[in-house]
């Protein structure tokens, strides 16, 4: 079964070619279906994050190697790679050395993707004593979001994306009010201050670390914005 064949178009590689940021805000509430045997594992994007070529907390910034070669290619090229030990996603998006980072996502159940699909991402994820991870916490944080889905760095860096293996598609899901404040695990002096992280806020307790929790101020931690980027006031 392809990703057409079971009725889900892939988006198109028109929408990966725009701006970083405009990117990491349009991917919120898109699925991202991934094959596994006869299964879909599928997973709502919930949490993201931009890097420009400028931007001294890139890889892009660090010049262009061979193993950096996707960040400089077309919007919609996989660049992955390894971090804290295990395997990230990131997608190209529109000039060089432009990327957006799948931080987070949430296990996604629909007619496509079953029970039978949260239990395999379960086994594939387990937590430190083997026993499955809860639904909320298994794709909260981008390593154990690729483990989830089993994407690893040697088989999809530098790949387009495959309709019969792995595509993002748009279930209608529409995110018109997010949270954006700044990126994680950025070390100082590497433009940690930019604000290129956005998060659902429907999900926020279940993305890397929650920007609504206890002690975080709207208008000095994070903002509230519409899908065009546009600060709103606080909810």
């Amino acid at each position: 079964m392809t990703g057409m064949g079971a009725g889900l178009a892939p988006l198109p590689d028109g929408f990966f070619d725009r701006d970083a940021s405009a990117l990491a805000r349009g991917l919120l509430g898109k699925i991202i279906r991934r094959r596994w045997g006869s299964l879909w594992l599928s997973v709502r994007i919930i949490e993201t994050e931009a890097y420009y070529l400028a931007d001294k907390g890139s890889h892009a910034s660090l010049g262009y190697t061979h193993k950096r070669r996707a960040l400089f290619m077309d919007g919609g090229t996989l660049y992955m790679y390894y971090a804290r030990g295990g395997d990230s996603l990131n997608f190209s998006a529109r000039g060089p050395g432009n990327a957006v980072l799948i931080k987070s996502g949430y296990p996604w159940l629909d007619a496509v993707s079953g029970e039978a699909s949260l239990h395999a991402m379960q086994a594939l994820n387990p937590d430190a004593r083997g026993q499955p991870r809860v639904r909320e916490r298994l794709c909260a944080g981008q390593t154990l979001l690729c483990r989830s889905l089993s994407l690893k760095v040697p088989q999809w860096d530098a790949r387009r994306f495959d309709p019969a293996e792995l595509f993002v598609h748009d279930a209608g899901l529409a995110v018109p009010t997010m949270l954006r404040t700044t990126r994680l695990g950025i070390p100082a002096g590497r433009d940690e201050h930019l604000p290129y992280r956005f998060v659902d806020p429907a999900y926020a307790a279940c993305c890397t670390r929650n920007p609504l929790r206890r002690g975080q101020q709207a208008g000095r931690d994070y903002d509230w914005i519409d899908a065009r980027g546009r600060v709103l006031p606080p909810a």
